[in-house]
């Protein structure tokens, strides 16, 4: 038979123990080292020697200043690039008739452009000049400088003979040598004026105008009136003799024009090849084959991704450099500051504590180093396309990810220092 006696000493332990976690608040599990204390701990040496931390920093603004640096020039510079080749060929528009095969395998055009083609372009919006053009087929004739035809002479060909309008010159962008172009007045007239392109002018030994030269373009006399050279759009208008299209369908009968040739600003290459081929002839846009640029050069977007990828190249290439120098003194800061770490370990800090001190510390340099070296490398392509005269180019994201990018390269550089400092025992730290 057993006796149950309740013992006072057991009873009152719950007691007690209840009584003392009322008075003295339960510690967490969870470390009391919070990470504001950790980030403490991370920057208060940072500043302890300055010159330590300018030459630190220095790397990092360097490569992510010259990464900035070089994507503001490379956008800025491709930009320039595609300005300058809109300029040229992406402002040129050219119509003509639409053309079928024969049975033969030859190609015959299926309509023909209207003689005013080249008025009804300039109504449109976009368009700085308009001309119509064509070759002439002389068949056996010849454009000589003399009216004399020696039987002996080898034959020779001709230089080719183009009908055009007066705007023809504008639109090719060709620059007066000497003497003049013709213009509206000639052709209305149908006078027998021409304009030699510069070659053709050697070939037929003509360099002046003044003494009114003269060619002979199946036998008919023409007066030479001015020479031309640098034609932008049309490089092949310089082995050419250029006369006016209404005395082509006088004196060759020419039927109709090959082309109508339009200049127009750069970006309204779209609209005015939709519009262009209506103006022409309402009822039947599609008698007419359009050849416009588009409203961005695909050139010019291979030349910014060449040129980009060309500069990327070259600012990772520095930027490694700088990761490169913030781990060596990541890591000579460790080696330099061993007895503290054994002694950081000895008082209860933990190997991942003693990790994220140093990775902080990479981290807050790094970030200090892109924000310097992106602004500097903004201000680098500002200044250097203010004394070119270009328009510069930065994107804002390139700016924020060059910051961004010196925290990370912070982060990688400062991993295996901090691996490292982490597994330093702390008798052997406390030893040395």
């Amino acid at each position: 038979m057993s006796t149950d006696i309740d013992d006072p000493v057991t009873d009152a332990a719950p007691d007690l123990a209840d009584a003392a976690s009322a008075l003295v608040p339960k510690v967490p599990h969870a470390d009391r080292f919070t990470f504001a204390d950790l980030l403490i701990e991370a920057t208060a040496d940072i500043g302890t020697r300055p010159a330590r931390l300018v030459m630190t920093v220095m790397g990092t603004v360097l490569g992510i200043g010259a990464l900035v640096a070089t994507f503001g020039f490379a956008q800025t510079a491709a930009g320039q690039i595609a300005r300058q080749f809109d300029a040229v060929a992406a402002t040129q528009v050219v119509i003509e008739p639409a053309s079928a095969q024969t049975a033969g395998g030859s190609s015959v055009a299926t309509s023909r452009l209207p003689w005013d083609a080249a008025e009804r372009a300039m109504r449109l919006v976009g368009v700085e000049s308009a001309a119509m053009a064509g070759e002439v087929d002389l068949g056996d004739g010849t454009i000589t400088a003399v009216p004399v035809n020696d039987p002996s002479a080898a034959a020779v060909a001709p230089p080719p003979l183009i009908a055009a309008t007066a705007g023809i010159f504008e639109v090719a962008g060709a620059d007066v040598a000497t003497g003049r172009m013709f213009d509206s007045g000639h052709d209305a007239r149908g006078d027998r004026v021409a304009v030699l392109g510069e070659r053709a002018a050697e070939r037929l030994g003509i360099n002046r105008v003044d003494s009114q030269p003269s060619i002979f373009i199946s036998g008919l006399a023409y007066a030479v009136i001015g020479i031309f050279e640098d034609p932008e759009l049309r490089v092949d208008l310089l082995d050419a003799v250029v006369i006016p299209i209404s005395t082509a369908r006088a004196d060759v009968a020419l039927a109709a024009a090959d082309e109508l040739v339009i200049r127009i600003v750069p970006g309204a290459g779209p609209q005015v090849a939709e519009q262009a081929a209506i103006a022409l002839d309402p009822g039947a846009p599609d008698a007419f084959d359009v050849s416009a640029p588009s409203g961005r050069s695909d050139l010019g977007q291979s030349v910014q991704a060449d040129v980009n990828v060309v500069f990327l190249i070259l600012g990772a290439i520095v930027l490694l450099a700088g990761g490169l120098g913030i781990a060596n003194v990541t890591m000579l800061t460790v080696m330099e500051r061993t007895p503290e770490i054994g002694l950081r370990r000895a008082l209860g800090a933990t190997g991942r504590q003693i990790s994220g001190q140093f990775v902080i510390e990479s981290v807050v340099i790094g970030l200090l180093g892109g924000l310097i070296g992106a602004s500097i490398g903004v201000m680098a392509v500002v200044a250097v396309s203010l004394m070119q005269q270009w328009t510069p180019i930065v994107d804002p994201l390139v700016a924020i990810a060059g910051a961004v990018l010196g925290a990370v390269v912070g982060l990688v550089a400062g991993g295996i220092p901090a691996r490292r400092a982490a597994k330093i025992e702390p008798v052997s730290a406390l030893r040395s």
